[in-house]
C-alpha cells in the first residue's frame, strides 16, 4: 500500500521555524519527485517546493524563496521542508505529494500520490 505521511506542523510565532517531514512507503521513493503544496483558508492549493529525484534539483514558489529549504534522505524515504522566518501568510495545511518520473512540476493534477496534510499556524 502506497502511503505518504506528512508531519511536523504546529503553532509557531511569526519569525519562528518548523521542519516538516514527508515519509513515503509502498513505492520506490527514488523514482519520484516529491513536492510540497499548501492550502490556506479560502485559497487555491499552492506549490511550495519540490525536489527532483533525477538530479536532486530543488524548486521553490516565489513566496517562500530564501526562507524554506527542501531536502531528501532517500535512505529513510523521507523529504524534509525546513521553514524559517515564518509569516502569518504561511498559515495553511501543508501536503506532500509524489510524482512519478523524477521531474518536478507545479501542476497538482500530475501528482500520483498525496499525503494527508499537516496544519501549520503562524501567529503574530
Amino acid at each position: 500500500e502506497v502511503q505518504l505521511q506528512a508531519s511536523g506542523g504546529g503553532l509557531v510565532q511569526a519569525g519562528g521555524s518548523l521542519r516538516l517531514s514527508c515519509a513515503g512507503s509502498g513505492f520506490t521513493f527514488g523514482d519520484y519527485a516529491i513536492g510540497w503544496f499548501r492550502r490556506a483558508p479560502g485559497k487555491e492549493r499552492e506549490g511550495v517546493s519540490c525536489i527532483s529525484a533525477s538530479d536532486g534539483s530543488t524548486h521553490y514558489g516565489d513566496s517562500v524563496k530564501g526562507r524554506f529549504t527542501i531536502s531528501s534522505d532517500n535512505a529513510k524515504n523521507t523529504v524534509y521542508l525546513q521553514m524559517n522566518s515564518l509569516k502569518r501568510e504561511d498559515t495553511a495545511v501543508y501536503y506532500c505529494a509524489a510524482l512519478y518520473g523524477r521531474r518536478c512540476l507545479w501542476d497538482i493534477h500530475e501528482y500520483d500520490y498525496w499525503g494527508q496534510g499537516t496544519q501549520v499556524t503562524v501567529s503574530s
